[in-house]
């Protein structure tokens, strides 16, 4: 075995073990209130977020958290993590929320695991060696033209793009995992830039594992590590209907 394939093997069990710890934090009785933190966040991200933390934090990696920011930078590797994608999903009981984790290095991102903590489904990926839900190969579908596909979006379109159907099921990360394992042919940020990194990373990498095909609308490189900034995915499975969504997000 290559000493990178041995490193990827341990960061992939430290990502396990972390979004293990967030699933045994996301019991019953969590307090789902506003923490009185960055908007948005609910007293129960922060307990997750804890959680992760106490795995992560012991291992040679920085940290970029949507809850406690980035930890650590002077480490070669960074993994990036939403321990409740989803969390207003997850507050009323809606079973599509996700804990997200991405480690990424110098060449972008590197092992992924991103987990539905409702259902226990896992996606999983490592830079040159695929991707996978439950440990079994996923590949997107291959609708190449809008009006036959079924597509995500976060947020709402003003106007009707010609998709056959459409969904918003409010965890972007599960969402862009749907496009690569072809539960959706597509994936559209309907709002302007208001996902972080932590939102997209785990899933970029799981989709570019098996050809499936995510953009920034502007053009811009997905993979940041300033929590301030934000982006706006489009992804879909084929590059032609990819073509088809950002004309259409960006009419």
């Amino acid at each position: 075995m290559r000493a990178d394939d041995a490193r990827d093997d341990e960061l992939l069990v430290l990502l396990r073990n972390a979004a293990d710890a967030a699933g045994a934090a996301l019991g019953e009785g969590l307090d789902w209130s506003v923490s009185g933190g960055h908007p948005g966040q609910h007293v129960a991200d922060v307990v997750v977020d804890d959680a992760v933390r106490s795995v992560l934090d012991p291992a040679p990696v920085a940290v970029l958290s949507e809850e406690s920011g980035l930890d650590r930078a002077s480490h070669a590797v960074i993994v990036i993590v939403d321990p409740v994608d989803g969390s207003t999903n997850a507050s009323l009981g809606i079973p599509w929320y996700a804990t997200s984790l991405c480690a990424v290095d110098d060449d972008g991102p590197r092992v992924a695991v991103v987990r539905n903590q409702a259902t226990g489904v896992t996606f999983e990926a490592v830079r040159g060696r695929g991707a996978t839900r439950n440990g079994i190969g996923i590949r997107p579908s291959d609708a190449d033209d809008l009006t036959d596909a079924i597509i995500a979006l976060n947020g709402r379109s003003d106007s009707y793009w010609g998709w056959r159907q459409y969904r918003s099921l409010g965890a972007a990360a599960l969402d862009l995992c749907g496009v690569a394992a072809g539960m959706l042919d597509g994936f559209a940020d309907c709002t302007r830039d208001s996902l972080g990194v932590w939102d997209y990373a785990g899933a970029v990498l799981v989709c570019s594992e098996v050809g499936a095909h995510v953009r920034d609308a502007a053009g811009r490189d997905l993979i940041v590590l300033d929590p301030a900034e934000r982006r706006t995915p489009v992804a879909a499975g084929t590059e032609a209907l990819l073509a088809q969504l950002l004309a259409a997000r960006n009419a």
